[in-house]
């Protein structure tokens, strides 16, 4: 245990010394540390060698997902979001269903023993972007600023609006297999309605609470910073022991934070976002380390070709249709395009895919697996050249 540790923590160290030059070569803090898990697991060092059921990593990947839920909401900018709502609207409300349905039918075309509903799972797990592999994108002041606000707000809102999608699909797999299709509709209601209370109720209550506090001088500067990463904790976990979904409370409670507290939280959710920033660098370690080796013998032709047409037509096609009456160029409309890197929401969803023990999870882990791991390298090593490319374009 302090082996790993101690390895981890050198790291990250080590990595924040150079961080700025790494980035500049068009590498990214997750290749970094999915490379170095690779390299201490069983295809390099050997230093840890995980057996095939002992990946325990699910709490950490869920929190560090919950976090990222809480403050892309939190830190949604809403005026901007009503003023340049065309671009972020239509990529979410058009092209994100348009995308899980293609993904979904997909699955069904190259993996002939998925049942309908474990293809449309597959769909919707992979139609989950990551915002930080774009990183160099959303924050290259030379690419238009309504690009860039565009990509933030999709990145940044559709893995909280797939949640909804595959639970549905999770509880209709199992309710049909099971119990019925009506009872499986019971549970997404159930999971649903909780994460949402839980999330709005606490949420809103904690906001009131700092307001109120930060007036009568009790809030300690130090212990300010610490007050929303515990929230998103105690949020999430609630939800989940009550049965209901720790992301749909994450999501929710980051919305109505925002709300509440009726000015820019920025200085609140900086710390939460650090944390998260940390914790999501320890589980590319373990992505490395555990899920690419258990992933590994599972991978044949059909699972590469459909990681790579998820990464490609089955996110592109969507999304310029989904654009068509916007008049962007056609190559801003490739651009958003491209940008859909899949990274921690993907893995915790199947994280969670597992834990619900479908029959077909091993394939839909794997095929994930592999669609995040290509998205690793290809987009974080283009998104910098892209981004130089695109501006310096007439």
């Amino acid at each position: 245990m302090y082996l790993g540790l101690a390895c981890f923590a050198a790291l990250v160290f080590l990595y924040s010394l150079v961080s700025n030059k790494v980035e500049r070569l068009s590498l990214s803090g997750p290749i970094v540390f999915v490379a170095a898990g690779v390299l201490l697991g069983p295809y390099g060092l050997n230093w840890f060698s995980p057996a095939s059921g002992s990946f325990n990593g699910k709490a950490l990947i869920d929190i560090t997902l919950a976090l990222f839920l809480f403050v892309d909401a939190a830190s949604a900018n809403l005026d901007v979001l009503r003023k340049n709502w065309r671009i972020p609207g239509r990529m979410l409300l058009l092209g994100l269903p348009l995308n899980i349905c293609l993904g979904s039918l997909a699955a069904l075309w190259l993996f002939p023993s998925l049942s309908l509903y474990e293809a449309a799972i597959l769909g919707s797990m992979l139609a989950a972007t990551d915002a930080a592999l774009g990183k160099a994108v959303v924050t290259n002041p030379s690419v238009p600023q309504h690009l860039r606000e565009g990509l933030s707000a999709e990145s940044g809102l559709n893995d909280g609006l797939c949640v909804p999608f595959i639970l549905l699909f999770i509880a209709l797999e199992q309710g049909s297999a099971v119990l019925g299709k009506g009872f499986g509709l019971e549970l997404l209601l159930e999971e649903l309605g909780i994460g949402f209370a839980v999330g709005a109720g606490i949420a809103f209550v904690a906001a009131k609470a700092i307001l109120r506090v930060r007036e009568l001088g009790w809030l300690g500067h130090v212990w300010q910073r610490m007050s929303v990463p515990a929230l998103v904790v105690l949020i999430f976990a609630i939800a989940q022991s009550l049965h209901g979904s720790g992301y749909i409370a994450a999501f929710v409670g980051g919305l109505c934070f925002r709300v509440a507290m009726r000015e820019d939280v920025h200085s609140l959710i900086v710390s939460a976002e650090s944390v998260g920033e940390v914790m999501a660098m320890l589980a590319w370690v373990l992505f490395g380390l555990m899920l690419v080796p258990l992933a590994m013998p599972f991978i044949g032709g059909s699972e590469v070709l459909y990681a790579v047409l998820s990464l490609t037509v089955i996110r592109v096609l969507p999304i310029l249709l989904s654009l068509q009456g916007t008049r962007e160029r056609l190559q801003s409309k490739l651009f958003l395009a491209w940008f859909g890197p899949r990274g921690l929401a993907s893995l915790a969803f199947a994280t969670l895919v597992w834990a619900e023990q479908i029959p077909e999870a091993g394939t839909l882990v794997s095929v994930t697996v592999l669609t995040v791991a290509i998205s690793l390298v290809v987009h974080g090593v283009t998104s910098a050249p892209f981004a130089r490319r695109f501006a310096t374009s007439p």
